[in-house]
């Protein structure tokens, strides 16, 4: 056997890379290991939940016409700074997005909605 000692650098909690870079893609600050799995839910993986299909609230409730004084119903739709909230965020289908969206701004230049957050 031979004398020779092996130096192990300290372990400050990071593993790091060859590189002294630690992280996927050699960015410092972490992320999984090289050799770690992806977690589940990701693209090609099955994650733990199903994701349902958002269906349209006023199909549902057979809302034809959107008043525009409905302030409470507008607000749902209406993001915290003021923003009209995407379809694909909703679940409106697109006739009711149209039309939610023309009540929206109705409301707005009568001042029922506010245009933006207030600061």
């Amino acid at each position: 056997m031979s004398d020779e000692t092996q130096v192990k650098a300290p372990e400050s909690g990071a593993s790091s890379g060859p590189s002294g870079q630690s992280g996927p893609g050699g960015h410092p600050g972490g992320g999984r290991p090289a050799g770690a799995p992806r977690p589940a839910g990701g693209p090609g993986g099955r994650g733990k939940f199903f994701r349902r299909k958002k269906v349209c609230k006023f199909c549902t409730e057979k809302i034809d016409a959107i008043p525009y004084r409905d302030v409470r119903l507008l607000q749902g739709f209406v993001a915290e700074r003021g923003k009209i909230v995407p379809r694909r965020l909703t679940g409106v289908c697109t006739t009711h997005q149209r039309r939610l969206t023309r009540a929206i701004k109705q409301a707005r230049n009568i001042a029922l909605l506010p245009f933006a957050a207030r600061h």
